[in-house]
Parts: structure tokens; sequence; C-alpha cells
């Protein structure tokens, strides 16, 4: 079986930070999303990945991926360019894929149990699509699935006004090369774009058998800056607790925290888990990081306040007014204003964001 790892989209939703590459590098606990699915295909047994480019600086895939050799597998670069819909990567793949059943996995997914357990159940039982689905409480943002009591899939809809069911597709899905020519006939969706779930509709139409897997974890689309920050909470859930670092005297460790190598945690501070600092940061002194933070590389907070965020590098914060809930982009300095000046807010805010002030 080969894999097909989804790189492309413009991340509309998380602007500014897609403004300067693709949302599946946005970190969650440290580590690019697509690392997330590319560690879950290779746990299935799949090695051989076509990883689909889009039109927002590619360059940084190919520069985080390489060859695939550096995480156990091979990679193979698919140009989709502008975003036409999953069903439209997929038919790019087309000659990559060749014989070969394959996965289909969204690179801005994050899953707590793998997909193994559906691999292994579609290569046994000879389905032609298997298709993870995730009780949701709004599947009318999603594509949504209807199933008959065996677990097989009776009906497929994108965002449908009346949900017929609450399971969404989170975007991982199994297939044979049989859907390619039912790509091949699709009209664009009133998005412009070829929808998956048409497909497999229009497969299941035709005789195909398709078969519902359900998520028995946790699933995140990290699409929406509060979804980033809730699969980063979920992720710092299960962190092993690690210092590669150097705490000071004077400074406090607490609970289940990773500081990698090059960090030193200063006099006064506080790091209360679960978090991670990654690498050569400072934090301090007198500085406090609360639960289900995330401070990426080259960070450095003093006299700082700061919890359940990510900070996602090379960032400096120095002010000490508490950030909660928060996602910092990589080299923004956060310092406190000039007090001697006449009150107000100095701001550079970038599209789409929001500001409680």
């Amino acid at each position: 079986m080969k894999g097909l790892l989804l790189a492309g989209g413009h991340g509309t939703r998380l602007r500014p930070l897609t403004h300067t590459g693709p949302k599946q590098l946005l970190p969650l606990a440290n580590k690019p999303n697509i690392l997330y699915c590319l560690e879950d295909l290779r746990a299935a047994g799949i090695t051989d990945l076509g990883v689909i480019l889009g039109d927002i600086m590619p360059e940084k895939v190919r520069e985080l991926l390489g060859d695939g050799s550096a995480y156990g597998v091979r990679i193979t670069y698919i140009v989709q360019g502008f975003p036409k819909g999953i069903a439209h990567a997929i038919l790019c793949a087309e000659d990559f894929v060749g014989e070969d059943a394959f996965c289909v996995y969204l690179g801005d997914n994050v899953l707590k149990g793998g997909i193994r357990p559906m691999v292994e159940e579609f290569l046994a039982k000879g389905y032609d699509a298997e298709v993870m689905l995730c009780h949701v409480p709004n599947p009318e943002k999603f594509g949504v699935a209807e199933l008959d009591p065996q677990g097989e899939i009776m009906s497929l809809v994108e965002k449908p006004k009346e949900p017929k069911s609450d399971l969404a597709l989170v975007g991982i899905y199994l297939l044979r090369k049989n859907i390619f020519p039912i790509i091949r006939s699709l009209k664009p969706s009133w998005r412009d774009e070829l929808e998956i779930t048409e497909a497999l509709d229009d497969l299941r139409k035709q005789g195909g058998r398709l078969k519902a897997h359900i998520v028995t974890g946790w699933w995140k689309d990290t699409g929406k800056p509060e979804d980033i920050l809730e699969a980063n909470h979920l992720l710092l859930d299960d962190i092993v607790p690690k210092n590669d670092g150097v705490i000071e005297d004077g400074a406090e460790v607490l609970g289940r925290v990773r500081i990698d190598a090059g960090s030193v945690i200063k006099k006064g501070s506080v790091i209360r888990g679960p978090a991670v600092i990654g690498k050569d940061c400072v934090i301090g002194p007198n500085t406090y990081v609360g639960p289900y933070t995330s401070v990426g590389d080259g960070s450095k907070l003093v006299g700082a306040d700061i919890e359940a965020s990510i900070v996602i590098g090379e960032c400096v914060i120095e002010t000490p007014n508490k950030i909660v809930n928060s996602v910092i982009g990589r080299h923004t300095v956060v310092r406190p204003a000039n007090q001697s000046l006449p009150k107000g807010q100095r701001l550079i805010v970038g599209e789409n964001s929001s500001l409680y002030l």
C-alpha cells in the first residue's frame, strides 16, 4: 500500500499564520503537524509516500521532509498547485499510485490511536474504500456519512444542512485505483472543487463496498486557531517528562515538562506542566509558563506570564501582562508599551486576527 500525504490548501482560516508557509507545518507540542501524519502512515507499514504540494511556499515542505530517509520513509513529491479539492489532489497522484491500494491522509489532521487497525481491516476484507469517521457536535460543517447496521456506508453528503448522522469524514481514506475514473467524471462543486464525498458516493452507487472506521481515541482537524490550541492541549496530555537543559537554583519545574537541549530555566521562574520548552530557549528570570504551553526553539521569555498557548519559535516575550489561549507566530516580539506616552494601543495586526484589549 502507498500513502498520499496532502500538504496543499490555502489555510485561510489560519491567516496570518499561513501567509508564511503551509498550515501543515504549524507545530503542535513543538512538532510540525504533518510529522504526526507521516508517523501514523509509517506505523501502519506504509513507507512509500507521495506528498501533494500546494502553492503556498511548497519549498518549506520539501525542506522539512527531504527525501523521507530521516523519517524512515521514501517520498515522491507531486505538485497540485492551486487547491481544487481533495479529489483533485488524489487525481494528481494517479501515476504515482499505479496499481496499488493507497491511503489518503490530510496533513492537518491529528489522530490518537493511529490507522494500523483500519489498514489491516481494509487489506484483509477487500473493500473498495474505507473511510475514517468521528462523532462530532457540528456535523453540518463536515462531510457526513450515514451507515447501515453492518457499518457499511449508505450515503455521503458534503456539509449537509440537515445531517443524517453526527459522523464526520475526518480526512483519512483507504482507496483503490477504481476511484480514478470516478474522479475524472466529477463536475466541480459550488466551491469550485472536486469533492471526495461525491466521488465516494458515486463509487457506492456503482456497487462499490464502502466501510466505515470510527475513531475510538480522539481526532482534531487543525483548521482554526482554537483547533490548533485544543490539539496542542491533547498532545501535551501525553508528554513524557525529560530535562536536557539547565534548571538554575531558585527555579521550579512542576509536573510533566520536557525541556530540550540548550535551554535554561532561570531563577524565580516556574514551569508548570504539561508543557514543552524547545531547544536553546531562555526562560526567565521571574517567568511563569503555565500548563498546556509549548515554547518553540530559540525563544526568550523574560518576566512573562503565559499559559495554554503556542509560541512557535524564535520569539521574545518580555511583558508582565498575562497571555492565555494564544498562538504567537515565529519571530514575534511582545514587550510592554512605553508608559510615559499618552495611553493607547499601537497595533500591527495581520488579516483575520482577533484582539481583546
